[in-house]
Parts: C-alpha cells; sequence; structure tokens
C-alpha cells in the first residue's frame, strides 16, 4: 500500500513539475532559432508593407514573455517583408495624429493594474501630476481615441492578457469581443481549431496546438458571441476550475469587425516556449495580415 502511494505521489509531483515553465533571457541563439522557424512568406502575397505599432507596456502583471513577442514580431515583419514594426510604451502612442501613421496596433500583453483595470489612467496616473478628475476625463479620451481608430478602419491584435487593456468597459469589451475574468493555473492544454476548413487556422492543420498556457475565461460581451470563433479549449479536460460552467468549450482567439476595422485576439500564449512552434508564429502572421486587411476570410458573428 505504501509503495502505490510513493508511486502515485511522485507521479503527481512530476506532473506538477512539468507544468512549470522558466522563464529565460533572450539570447542570439534564441532569436536564430524564431528567425528559423518564423515563416519566410505571408499567405497573401504582393501586398504593401505595412507600419504595426506593438504597445509593450504593463502596467499590472509584468509578462516576462513582452520582449520575447516584441522580437517574435520583428522576426515575422522582416523576413515575410510584409510589415514595419515598430514598438511603443507612451501613452503618446494613443493621440489621434500618432494612431494615424499605423496601419495596425498590437496590445502586447499591457496589462493594466487592478481593480481599475484601465490602461490608459494607469499610464497617466504613473506620468503626469493631473487630479484624478482630470486624468479619468483623459483616459476616457484615450479610449475613444483606439475605439474611433478601429471603427474608422485600424486593426487592433491582442495577445494574452491584453485583452485586460480596458476590462472594466463595456463599449472597449464589445470592440474586443469581451473581457477578462480569470484563469486557473497554467497547464498544458490542447488548443483546437473550431473551423478547420477557415484560413486563419489552416497553419495548425486540423491538429491544432498542444502546449503550456494559461486557460483564459471571459465575461461582459464574451457571452454575446459577437466574433468569429477561431481556437476553443475542452473545459472537461481542464484543473483548478474556480467556477462551474454550463459550456463544454471556452473560446481563447477570435477575430471581429468593429466599423471599417478589424480584430483579432489570441489568448495563446504566456509563455515564450509556445512560440517554438512554427504554426503558431504562422497563426501570428495570418492573424496581421487579416487586421490591416490583407488576408480577407469569414468574420461574422456566431452570435447567441
Amino acid at each position: 500500500m505504501k509503495k502505490n502511494i510513493t508511486i502515485l505521489f511522485l507521479f503527481v509531483t512530476g506532473f506538477i513539475f512539468s507544468q512549470q515553465i522558466e522563464e529565460f533571457k533572450i539570447t542570439e541563439e534564441w532569436l536564430a532559432k524564431i528567425e528559423q522557424l518564423a515563416p519566410s512568406e505571408t499567405t497573401v502575397k504582393n501586398v504593401s508593407k505595412k507600419k504595426i505599432l506593438v504597445f509593450s507596456k504593463p502596467t499590472g502583471f509584468d509578462h516576462w514573455t513582452i520582449p520575447h513577442n516584441v522580437e517574435m514580431l520583428k522576426i515575422i515583419g522582416k523576413k515575410s517583408n510584409a510589415f514595419e514594426i515598430h514598438v511603443g510604451y507612451d501613452i503618446e502612442s494613443f493621440d489621434k495624429k500618432n494612431l494615424k501613421k499605423y496601419d495596425a496596433i498590437v496590445f502586447n500583453n499591457c496589462n493594466p493594474s487592478g481593480p481599475k483595470r484601465d490602461l490608459f489612467w494607469d499610464l497617466l496616473h504613473m506620468n503626469t501630476n493631473l487630479p484624478d478628475n482630470d486624468i479619468a476625463a483623459l483616459s476616457k479620451q484615450y479610449e475613444t481615441n483606439i475605439m474611433n481608430y478601429v471603427a474608422k478602419g485600424g486593426g487592433l491584435m491582442i495577445l494574452h492578457g491584453a485583452i485586460t487593456v480596458q476590462n472594466n468597459s463595456k463599449e472597449f469589451s464589445k470592440m474586443t469581443g469581451g473581457s477578462f475574468d480569470y484563469h486557473p493555473k497554467p497547464q498544458e492544454m490542447h488548443v483546437k481549431e473550431v473551423d478547420p476548413m477557415h484560413p486563419l487556422v489552416q497553419a495548425f492543420k486540423g491538429n491544432g496546438l498542444t502546449h503550456v498556457d494559461e486557460p483564459y475565461f471571459f465575461n461582459n460581451a464574451y457571452f454575446d458571441y459577437n466574433f468569429r470563433p477561431l481556437l476553443y479549449i475542452e473545459i472537461d479536460k481542464l484543473v483548478d476550475m474556480r467556477k462551474e460552467v454550463d459550456e463544454k468549450i471556452n473560446y481563447v482567439s477570435w477575430i471581429k469587425r468593429h466599423g471599417k476595422g478589424r480584430v483579432f485576439y489570441s489568448s495563446p500564449s504566456h509563455n515564450a516556449q509556445s512560440l517554438d512552434h512554427p504554426e503558431l508564429l504562422q497563426f501570428f502572421l495570418d492573424g496581421l495580415q487579416y487586421v490591416v486587411g490583407d488576408l480577407k476570410c469569414d468574420d461574422s458573428p456566431i452570435g447567441k
């Protein structure tokens, strides 16, 4: 009996340990690996080079993958010769005139702090001496700037935790497709395609993606399903659930229209190790092509 308990303990301990992903610094070797794995051509060819702003300043939880994502986007932009990547860290990035310089904006894990969950308020509070009432008004203006930018034809790509940028704003949630609720502990999961024939998930070849990540759950506009889902996870395969849910699946990536513009959200990935999957790099490249309007596909909402 004691032997069986010991074996079970070692198995459980080994499983838990296997889910722990170690942070690592960007090295020349890692950059060379991503360069080799990155796609060399875009899915839609012979398009003009587009300018992309990758906003990468968190004010809350600081994902260690932020600089890795920056380098990954630079590599796929340069290797495909389709995108010119610029990186932003300051609130001025969201000025109307500045936004007009870019074909799309990438929110790169730029998580705000809680419970306010207002990135623009945080940035203003950190870098100005304005009274709170003025900060609140300016924050609302920056939120309006980005929403108008997308509505008038701009693109918005949201990576992982950046779904929280204006997490308590219902209007912003309608644009992004949902707000962050919570996530169970990081764990190995098999992310699957909703429709393997959809152009934006062709990179996965019907096999989905197995990796260690945080399984995100959402609220607010998410349950309106005002988006076209791309990837999902099976809820009954997850551990550490904090809430009972009626749904059998949870969408973790989608696309949608907002006015004349386009939004792409991908919850994968929390860990830079996931970038070792060339299919995920292709997925991100296709996502960029979608938000700038080069890759045309069905982005009609599925509805309730």
